[in-house]
């Protein structure tokens, strides 16, 4: 009797290890680490180009005091999109991606009014403090949508985990785990219009 029920237990156990491995539960952890990872660089490198807009402001402030309207108002979209606090829970909740994403979209918006400003004055853009902080936002730029790249792949491959059986079960009742949300664009009608070219 006492062997049958070794040989039983042995069974159970080895059932569980087998379907254990099977489950996903260590690749839907490794896929969440990945998606924080992933959106800790987009949040790093927003972070850099905030830091780079009072630099920025200020050089062209010494040469267009009295464009204030442009200038307040990076200012204050840079107080807005640095003032959202964003943590690994911002990941679970839409509304509050969505408040981060058009907050940074303000602030670009912004950014991009108060370079245009720079056609209106050659000495400003003969200013070498000037070009060096246009170049240094574009190549921030190029990295903010390089870090984005990244991370909607990460957050695909997530959903994915979250979603495909088997591992959808372990997500759902053993780790609780919920789809998270990705970068959308805000007005997905305008960016599907093609661009309309005036000679």
């Amino acid at each position: 009797m006492g062997s049958r029920i070794s040989v039983f237990a042995t069974f159970i156990i080895s059932v569980l290890l087998l379907g254990l491995s099977g489950c996903g539960y260590n690749d839907l952890q490794g896929l969440d680490e990945d998606t924080k990872a992933a959106w800790s660089e987009v949040v790093n490198q927003y972070q850099r180009r905030a830091d780079l807009i009072p630099n920025l402001v200020a050089t062209v402030n010494g040469y267009a005091a009295h464009e204030k309207d442009t200038l307040e108002g990076v200012v204050q979209a840079r107080a807005q999109a640095t003032g959202i606090q964003v943590t690994p829970d911002t990941l679970k909740d839409p509304a509050a991606f969505e408040q981060f994403q058009k907050a940074q979209a303000g602030l670009s918006s912004a950014l991009g009014r108060l370079i245009a400003i720079a056609e209106n004055y050659p000495n400003l853009k003969a200013d070498q403090n000037f070009r060096d902080l246009q170049s240094q936002l574009e190549g921030t730029e190029n990295r903010i949508a390089v870090a984005r790249k990244r991370y909607i792949e990460k957050v695909a491959e997530y959903n994915k985990g979250v979603r495909y059986f088997p591992t959808n079960l372990t997500a759902k009742f053993l780790l609780h785990l919920e789809e998270k949300p990705n970068f959308t664009v805000a007005d997905e009608k305008a960016v599907a219009k093609p661009p309309e070219v005036k000679f």
